[in-house]
């Protein structure tokens, strides 16, 4: 709180201190970073005079980006060049750095001090490396479990996301480290990010998309925001108008500057006049040859770009950044504390989803050898794949963690137990030769090359490659014959761009379409002894060579051999399972089912013992159907940073008391996921939009058309209002104690104008701690509108607090409510209006489990 509070007292500075700063920003005194300040008159006078002294080419090469991860110095005007760097996780690219847990992994902790703790160690990190622009925090919807980046984001809820945002940004800048809010707006998807458009009504958009932006532009003031690569309603996000101009810096009044993602900017004077501010990594669209003439032209006003040099001016003088030097060496690049605050992180997020019949905490002075099975259990997993993926110096890995806390005296034994990707394909076993025809096309027109191979087996992982100017399509037709019957794994894979489709006896198993990046998809086949399998696969490559392999094994020959013997001689058995970089990150969707071989993995190692507990790792939910009601235990580790298996490992012998809860809903099945089926393009409504990059011919992308008409009911919201339940609910997450509530306290009657002119109306209740250690429970508070006039979730979350209580303690908990939280937007009346009637109060430890009901009719 007490950094709130100062920076509370930075934003109220007066016009007279604000001089004294610029006075001080501009002599040659060497200065360390500072907070913010506010903007002043001199402030701006020095900007405008800093301004005046640019030519409109000067002004143009200003709004691009330079050696990718810089802006341009002008030192004629004192400006020196401003130093950015990726995020939000850590300090990423500078080399090695502090990997706190990912997006989801904070909103797990639901702890609005530990994103505060977390933003604190980022900016210090940040000065180690003199580092101005920290490209995170990542706040988009969590829509639906598939998308390539959730694990960055927070949440699927946005009043969940916009605390964590909120106090992320303050405890950055408060350091002295810009923020930069991302990705503007509605990046619910990687599987075609350049090229979808997201056709979301306004409603929509206002209530789940982008309260979180709104609460980092006007809440936390965050001085940098990044639009998206996506399409929304029609225009690119970086030449936006309702989004940039209208809302952003129109009714949220954001001050500072406005970049884009990576080339995610398609046209030179549609960005510039609709609000953006700096094009990175450079001004490919931006620069002279495209906005000199359109100035000239009249087609962009001058204003229009000083107003975007500006921007950048009055960021670089609020932070002090013209006189001094943003590496501190006071700060470490390895930093112990931080590394403390990267643990916490770790051990507040991790979530007990299953523990029948107490089987956890394990008892350490009863374990003698335990086995740690899986494709995560070692190396270490700090993070997802992309932009975000921070390395660390030492991450702790599952195996490590454990046998760190156990010591000598206990066996550790430890098996990978699934061969790699291209180990399966090298040991799949066709029936005679592979036939390949090569085609001089890209759908198998034309006189086909034929030839024969042995296997399928060239793929490597690779996401970028150029484009093959000579195009080629490949199919290959093969027979599979199964030497015993029962389960077998298909398991296809290519890189970056290409396409492909797998079909078994004419039947279509598999379809990878290609865009930007891929992770291998598979599928189980139940086959009989003898069974013969015709197979023919599409391929397309994008670029030169091939990159493709299939791979068909039993299951019982996947498993390691070892796997059975170490889970055998175990007291108890961990199997680490989940994605990682190479399966979820950037730049590609991954797939709703556990990657290859790990169902069969888990049931392998419970076959050979009942004490078997299952880690996940992975953002939101995947299809774990074969064996959870099988297992005994199961505990979601999301993507923990660094310190992650210490973590865990103090989590599963009772040293820490779990206390994470769900930030997302756990869907059983992909059919079953609320956004499921509005989630890919529409057929036969593909649109063209022209890319106009000066010097180039006019480019004209195919854009597909995503219709977001899940509207509101995303994750819990359509859970709870479908009266259906998820495998795991919004909010929720087991202890090694039990709480309960009690004595809600809630007035009967509130006023709508009272509410309007800022207003609060507070609800009081007790938490107690009912069981025999000290933990921490999430009181979450939901609020229903049943008399609305407009269609309603059932339940939004509106408040909550995470309460610390030892045994058998009770706490009075109170949190307030203000006009939002009884609020929806009217399309018609274009505003946040409230119904009058009677509301609902909600208060419990999940969106399924609310003991606590208090009405409010509000007038």
């Amino acid at each position: 709180m007490e950094n709130q509070k100062i920076d509370s007292l930075f934003r109220k500075l007066s016009v007279a201190a604000g001089a004294l700063i610029v006075v001080a920003l501009v002599s040659s005194l060497h200065l360390i970073a500072q907070a913010p300040v506010p903007d002043s008159p001199a402030i701006e006078a020095k900007a405008k005079e800093m301004l005046s002294k640019l030519t409109l080419e000067q002004k143009i090469k200003l709004i691009g980006g330079n050696r990718e991860m810089f802006t341009f110095a002008v030192p004629e005007i004192g400006l020196t060049e401003l130093k950015m760097s990726d995020g939000p996780e850590g300090v990423r690219t500078w080399g090695p750095t502090t990997a706190y847990p990912g997006g989801q992994a904070l909103a797990a902790t639901w702890d609005v001090e530990m994103a505060r703790r977390i933003g604190d160690g980022l900016g210090h990190d940040a000065h180690a490396r003199g580092v101005n622009i920290l490209l995170g925090p990542g706040v988009n919807i969590d829509r639906t479990p598939v998308a390539g980046r959730n694990f960055e984001y927070f949440t699927e809820d946005p009043y969940l996301a916009a605390r964590i945002t909120v106090n992320y940004i303050e405890a950055l800048q408060a350091e002295g480290v810009v923020a930069t809010v991302k990705h503007f707006a509605v990046n619910n998807e990687e599987f075609n990010r350049h090229n979808a458009n997201a056709i979301v009504d306004e409603r929509t958009l206002r209530e789940i998309y982008l309260p979180a932006f709104e609460a980092a532009v006007t809440e936390a003031h965050s001085d940098a925001v990044m639009n998206s690569y996506n399409v929304l309603n029609g225009q690119h996000a970086t030449q936006n108008e309702f989004l940039n101009n209208k809302v952003l810096k129109g009714e949220w009044g954001f001050q500072g500057i406005l970049m884009s993602d990576w080339d995610a900017t398609y046209d030179s004077v549609g960005a510039a006049n609709n609000g953006l501010d700096l094009e990175m990594p450079n001004g490919r669209f931006m620069n002279a040859e495209g906005l000199v003439p359109a100035v000239k032209a009249g087609k962009v006003k001058e204003a229009t770009i000083d107003d975007k040099v500006l921007r950048i001016l009055r960021v670089a003088l609020r932070y002090g950044f013209l006189n001094h030097d943003q590496f501190n060496p006071a700060d470490s690049t390895y930093s112990v504390a931080d590394r403390a605050i990267a643990l916490d992180g770790a051990r507040e997020s991790i979530t007990l989803l299953k523990n029948e019949g107490g089987i956890l905490p394990l008892n350490e002075k009863k374990i003698k050898t335990i086995a740690v099975i899986g494709p995560d259990a070692y190396p270490a997993v700090p993070g997802g794949g992309g932009s975000s993926q921070a390395d660390s110096f030492e991450p702790v890995s599952l195996v490590t963690g454990i046998a760190n806390l156990l010591g000598p005296n206990v066996s550790v034994l430890y098996s990978r137990g699934l061969p790699t990707i291209s180990e399966i394909f090298d040991r799949t076993h066709w029936e005679g030769t592979i036939s390949q025809e090569v085609y001089p096309s890209k759908d198998f027109n034309g006189t086909a090359q034929t030839g024969e191979q042995w296997g399928l087996s060239t793929w490597h992982e690779e996401m970028w490659a150029p484009e093959d100017k000579h195009p080629r399509s490949i199919r290959y037709t093969a027979k599979f014959k199964a030497t015993k019957g029962g389960k077998y794994l298909l398991l296809a894979a290519a890189s970056g761009q290409d396409n492909y489709k797998v079909y078994i006896d004419g039947k279509e198993m598999l379809n990878q379409f290609g865009s930007e990046g891929q992770v291998p998809q598979n599928k189980t086949l139940e086959l009989t002894e003898g069974q013969e399998l015709k197979v023919v696969a599409e391929y397309l490559p994008y670029s030169a060579g091939v990159r493709f392999g299939i791979g068909i094994l039993p299951e019982s020959e996947l498993i390691y051999p070892d796997v059975a013997k170490m889970a055998a001689a175990a007291d108890a058995v961990i199997v680490s399972v989940g994605f990682n970089p190479p399966t979820e990150g950037e730049g590609y969707d991954r797939t709703f089912n556990l990657p290859y071989g790990q169902d069969a993995l888990v049931e392998a190692a419970l076959a050979a013992n009942p004490h078997t507990i299952v880690s996940y790792t992975g953002g939101v939910s995947a299809d774990l159907r074969r064996w959870v009601d099988k297992v005994p235990a199961l505990v979601a580790t999301y993507y923990p940073g660094q310190e992650g298996g210490t973590a865990f490992a103090e989590v599963l012998f009772g040293r820490h008391n779990p206390e994470g809860k769900l930030p997302v809903t756990f869907d059983r099945s992909w059919d079953e996921s609320a956004s499921a089926k509005f989630y890919y393009p529409a057929k036969g409504e593909d649109k063209i939009l022209e890319v106009n990059e000066p010097g180039k011919p006019v480019r004209k992308d195919t854009i597909v058309q995503l219709h977001y008409d899940d509207k509101l009911m995303v994750g819990y919201r359509y859970w709870t209002t479908t009266g259906k339940h998820p495998l795991y609910p919004f909010g929720f997450g087991l202890s090694y104690t039990s709480f309960a509530f009690a004595n809600v306290d809630a007035p009967k009657t509130g006023s709508i104008s009272t509410l309007d002119a800022g207003g609060k109306i507070t609800v009081s209740f007790d938490v107690k701690n009912t069981g025999a250690v000290a933990g921490a429970e999430v009181a979450e508070l939901y609020v229903s509108d049943p008399s609305a006039k407009a269609v309603r979730p059932e339940r939004e979350l509106k408040g909550f607090a995470k309460v610390r209580l030892n045994a058998g303690e009770t706490k009075r908990v109170t949190l307030t409510l203000d006009a939002r939280s009884f609020s929806y937007w009217s399309d018609t009346a274009h505003k946040w209006v409230i119904d009058p009637g009677t509301f609902v109060v909600r208060v419990g430890d999940s969106s399924e489990n609310t003991p606590l009901n208090a009405e409010i009719t509000v007038n």
